[in-house]
């Protein structure tokens, strides 16, 4: 991922000036947390990926993207679901192992949530998708067939 996609995510979970990862910014800078706003949310952002990637922290990685989409994009998330045939609250899928997308669904969906988002934010479902269902090859065929072009 881009440092301006990641930017444009980190911007779009700051409140009240503070990025939604400011506090582990500020801890690594030796910065009191009201002292971070001082400086610029790229920085600030470039920073947090930066200890993302470095620390290699999956957990806080998948929080922060899936409340991304959970903020903006809602709708993905529930359309995915829906079309697949996952049960679900509201996005929040109850028993992640035993509800799982149909295989045959999966392809269909997609489409149709390219028609409907950027397709950014649909890789980025798809690569949380992955994590859900590692034993889903067409999720994960998904995931990885849109994720090749970016890595060049």
């Amino acid at each position: 991922m881009s440092e301006e996609r990641f930017l444009a995510i980190y911007e779009a979970l700051s409140q009240q000036g503070f990025g939604p990862l400011d506090g582990e910014v500020a801890k690594q800078l030796k910065f009191r947390p009201k002292a971070i706003k001082k400086l610029p949310m790229e920085k600030r952002a470039k920073r947090a990926r930066a200890n993302l990637l470095s620390a290699r922290n999956t957990e806080m990685t998948y929080e922060l993207f899936g409340s991304y989409l959970v903020k903006q994009h809602k709708e993905l998330i529930t359309g995915f679901l829906d079309a697949t045939g996952v049960d679900h609250e509201d996005g929040m899928i109850s028993d992640i192992d035993e509800c799982k997308p149909d295989a045959e669904k999966i392809g269909p969906a997609i489409e149709e949530l390219d028609g409907k988002y950027p397709a950014d934010d649909v890789t980025l479902y798809l690569a949380l998708s992955a994590e859900h269902w590692p034993d889903v090859p067409q999720v994960v065929d998904a995931w990885r067939t849109r994720q090749a072009p970016a890595a060049k």
